[in-house]
């Protein structure tokens, strides 16, 4: 019953498709490789004599047949006994219109355009017979059709034209295939036609023909009139290989196209050139001129959970040519349902983007249990850039119910990825930008949702407003060089925000919530800055930075011993309403220089630079706890038995959305050495260039502290390093930082609750004091990479450019969107292997105790032949020596014009297998077979098609 389906579905997609072609009465193609096809002409045979004297009527005499096609480039004697023959070679020129080249007489029986002709090999003028013969490369220009083939006949008397290949004596291929060509349509290619002018009537032998993603070869077209064409035994697919090669399509037996239907008499499908016992007697369908609305066929199957489903039964609505809405549902014979509604709209330059809204009820529980309802709403938007310079608006947007994906795994695809995210986010952004000032702005909405836990923030709205850094004290007409003054700068920036902070799915939009647990503020910041350059090698830079925070809201904190609900020694924390504003500034300056140094070497080796870039510089922060401030508070509990008093020190804007001013005096030095190491390899003797190789040894490594003099202890802040580098010309990276603490941490016992707890007490103690090295406290190191093919060839073909969004053509643009919405569909067998990598160690030393990560991600593909791809994803922890339960592997094979992929994830909880044979082409994306194990239920298959 599948192939039943599968048969009728194909039907009616196709079918649907053909009123394409039948519009302008004409076939329209894309080149196509030529086949060992022809049909040859015998002129003893009555058939191939009717042919060969025209297809409309009878031959006049039967006997004066003229030469056919041949494998001779030039005939052994000239047709006719009165001939003109030219001179082989590049000729051209033009049919004359009586046989005395009289233009100012018409001939009621001649051409009424003129006609160009040309022809590599020979150009045969028979005066008798008014025919011309054209041999080699011949070409035919007539009224604004252009005709290529390796043999054109024009014959004036039987107002034909005719034209065909040969086959080749060398390789046995039939070559020259006629190429027509009507104006500004795509050219169509066939092994024989015959034309008449004078009714514009024709007849194409083994058409091979394209049109909006619809192909017709083999058999017979004869076209009828500007309206209607005649098709016989035809072969009516979404394959572009030509027959005998199509690997699958609808055999027209006979049919008629017209401008507003298509008449089909009996039709049957057939797979690489076996017709299947599967047919139609006929069909009649309308043409629409422009997309039409329409019902989108579902698929069938069973969900062990759910029951038996009709999924995916839609209806499509072609609003207009800029936007289309495709509804659909899913029904389970458990109570089950989904809903969903995706609109596209596109502007051309203008904007374009993507809207689906999603509703689903699930009953997964015992019957009597309540449905889970979840939803779901995806949004992108995007603007060209030239559309409106100056603004900019972008949307991306993915928000709903925590448990969406895992409820509707189908409706996803079953991806891996969806189903295992943790987090949803989303942003909507809108630009200005005034030309000729240095202001911008930028107004934005956010969303951040965490899958796990079910909370959620929101940002209502977020409002940044900025000015480039200007120079106040420079003119514009300045003359000479900068002042010292000249060359401070000043710059602005303001940001503003509310927002909903971690906040419950459950009471997200409730009233309690938009009232009260709103948290707004605004943020001014400005940065004034100064850059000399003293005594040739030293760079000076001093800069002042203030910031302003508004808020209106600030916290209060209190002890409530009565209070059964908190804690002992947990303050209770009350939220005041009413405006309130902190300042805070610092000041720093600082000197930096360069070092080099040179090590030159013999051999290969020319030499090794080592860059050094040493900075020392001066900060100074007054601290903002102090009571005169008014930033910070202390709240002391009453002292009771058995409980003694307690105290702490907090900030009032501690829970604000850009903080408060930080607590601690600081005055002091720091410290910052950066390094880089290349080397200069000599150039090989094959090197016509002689320019030495640059090779990047260390591209950073960075060492910072900072030395307090205004702590009372622990002054010397801990040495913190890090670095990166690149391996095999930039194609693995590898990163890496630290942190040691240069003074002596020691253990010590605590009881708590009758336990003995261990923790960690740093003293004001060098560690070199006691004759050791200043202790690791944590340490991370990244390797990743992308190896291919292509990766170690020296002599890589250089790329065209890319297309873009604003060049590409529609046939590109459609493809991308079926890309974008399923990127799991597009293979690239053009690479025979890839492998990307990422290898990431992390350390931490808390002395009491140790922690490790050792993880290792591995991915790729391979082509074992060119129609033969295997992928694979996992993750493997070093520590644990174990594979990650996302491991899954993939095999794809290439059908031509189908696809064939397996999915297997062999263990975990999502272990499943996914069958799918499916058509390439776009306008039948939707006709594919599947055949799945569900992760749901390991010991049950699901499926449909």
């Amino acid at each position: 019953m599948k192939f039943v389906r599968l048969f009728f579905l194909l039907a009616t997609f196709l079918t649907a498709n053909a009123v394409a072609v039948a519009y302008k009465g004409e076939f329209i193609a894309k080149k196509l490789p030529a086949k060992d096809t022809i049909i040859k002409l015998d002129p003893s045979k009555p058939i191939d004599r009717r042919l060969i004297n025209g297809p409309l009527r009878k031959a006049e005499n039967a006997g004066a047949a003229t030469p056919a096609t041949s494998t001779d480039t030039v005939p052994a004697t000239p047709v006719g006994n009165d001939t003109s023959r030219l001179d082989t070679g590049r000729l051209g020129g033009k049919l004359p219109l009586s046989p005395d080249s009289d233009t100012t007489q018409k001939d009621p029986n001649g051409l009424e355009s003129e006609v160009k002709a040309h022809a590599e090999d020979t150009i045969i003028i028979d005066n008798e017979r008014n025919m011309m013969h054209l041999y080699g490369k011949a070409r035919v220009s007539y009224e604004g059709t252009e005709l290529d083939a390796e043999y054109i006949r024009v014959d004036r008397n039987k107002h034909l034209i005719f034209a065909s290949g040969r086959i080749s004596p060398k390789t046995r291929r039939y070559i020259g295939r006629p190429i027509i060509k009507q104006d500004k349509d795509k050219p169509a290619y066939a092994d024989s036609i015959l034309f008449d002018y004078k009714t514009k009537k024709a007849k194409v032998f083994n058409p091979a023909s394209e049109q909006d993603g619809n192909f017709i070869s083999g058999g017979q077209a004869k076209k009828l009139n500007e309206t209607e064409v005649a098709y016989r035994n035809v072969i009516f697919s979404t394959c572009n290989e030509p027959f005998p090669d199509t690997h699958f399509g609808i055999v027209i037996t006979k049919g008629i196209g017209e401008k507003k239907r298509i008449i089909s008499g009996p039709a049957f499908l057939e797979i690489a050139n076996v017709p299947l016992p599967l047919a139609i007697p006929f069909g009649f369908f309308p043409k629409p001129d422009a997309r039409t609305s329409g019902v989108i066929l579902p698929t069938f199957g069973e969900d062990q959970r759910l029951g038996f489903f009709i999924r995916n039964l839609g209806y499509y609505i072609a609003l207009n040519d800029h936007i289309d809405f495709t509804n659909n549902a899913s029904l389970y014979s458990k109570g089950s349902y989904e809903l969903s509604t995706a609109a596209r709209y596109l502007k051309r330059y203008k904007y374009q983007g993507n809207l689906t809204l999603s509703y689903s009820s699930h009953k997964y529980g015992l019957p009597g249990d309540p449905p889970q309802k979840t939803f779901n709403i995806s949004w992108t938007h995007s603007q060209d850039p030239n559309a409106n310079p100056g603004n900019t608006f972008s949307a991306s947007v993915n928000a709903g119910s925590s448990s969406f994906y895992q409820n509707s795994p189908a409706g996803q695809g079953y991806s891996l990825q969806q189903l295992t995210q943790n987090n949803m986010r989303s942003s909507i952004s809108y630009g200005k930008t005034w030309a000729g000032t240095p202001f911008n702005l930028t107004v934005g909405l956010g969303h951040s949702q965490e899958i796990s836990a079910k909370r959620v923030t929101l940002d209502l709205p977020t409002i940044a407003f900025n000015m480039s850094t200007l120079s106040p004290f420079d003119k514009k007409d300045r003359v000479g060089e900068q002042k010292w003054y000249q060359k401070i700068t000043v710059g602005y920036s303001m940001q503003a925000q509310n927002r909903l902070d971690n906040i419950p799915e459950s009471q997200l939009f409730t009233k309690e919530t938009l009232t009260r647990r709103m948290k707004n503020g605004m943020q001014h910041q400005i940065p004034i800055g100064l850059s000399l350059n003293i005594l040739k090698y030293f760079q000076f830079n001093t800069s002042a930075n203030y910031t302003e925070r508004w808020y209106l809201q600030t916290i209060r904190k209190r002890y409530d011993r009565n209070d059964p609900n908190v804690s002992p020694g947990t303050p209770v924390t009350d939220t005041v309403t009413g405006f309130s504003r902190a300042g805070e500034y610092n000041l720093s300056a600082g000197f930096s220089t360069k070092v080099y140094s040179i090590a030159s070497f013999k051999g290969k080796l020319r030499a090794i630079r080592h860059v050094m870039t040493p900075s020392i510089s001066f900060n100074y922060k007054p601290d903002f706890a102090d009571p005169s401030y008014g930033y910070y508070r202390d709240v002391v509990s009453e002292a009771s038995i058995p409980f003694n008093y307690t105290s702490q020190r907090y900030s009032i804007y501690e829970q604000s959305v850009y903080g408060g001013p930080s607590a601690g005096r600081s005055a002091g030095i720091g410290f910052n050495l950066d390094n880089t190491i290349d080397a200069k390899i000599r150039p090989k003797s094959t090197d016509t260039s002689n320019t030495d190789k640059k090779i990047s040894i260390l591209q950073g490594l960075s060492l910072n502290t900072f030395y307090n003099f205004a702590a009372d202890s622990l002054r010397l802040s801990p040495l913190t390093f890090s670095g990166h580098t690149g391996l095999f010309n930039q194609k693995v990276n590898i990163s890496f930082n630290g942190s040691l603490n240069p003074y002596t941490i020691v253990g010590r016992d605590s009881i708590s609750n009758g336990a003995i707890t261990r923790y960690a007490r740093q003293t004001n103690r060098f560690t070199w004091q006691d004759g050791r090295f200043p202790l690791l406290t944590s340490f991370n190191v990244s390797m990743s990479g992308s190896l291919n093919s292509t990766s170690f060839n020296p002599k890589r073909q250089q790329q065209p450019p890319p297309n873009t969004l604003q060049n590409m053509s529609p046939q590109q643009a459609q493809r991308l969107a079926q890309i974008n919405s399923d990127p799991g569909a597009y293979i690239d067998f053009n690479v025979p292997w890839n492998i990307s990598f990422s290898y990431n160690f992390t350390y931490n030393n808390q002395v009491t105790s140790t922690n490790t990560t050792n993880t290792l991600m591995i991915s790729g593909d391979v082509s074992i032949t060119p129609k033969w791809k295997i992928q694979y994803s996992t993750n493997y922890d070093l520590k644990a020596m174990q594979l990650s339960s996302a491991t899954s592997f993939a095999i794809y094979r290439d059908l031509h014009c189908w696809d064939l992929s397996i999915q297997w994830l062999p263990f975990g909880y999502y272990k499943s297998y996914n069958v799918t044979i499916k058509v390439k082409s776009t306008i039948l994306q939707d006709l594919k077979l599947t055949k799945r194990n569900d992760y749901s239920s390991n010991r049950y298959f699901g499926g449909g098609f």
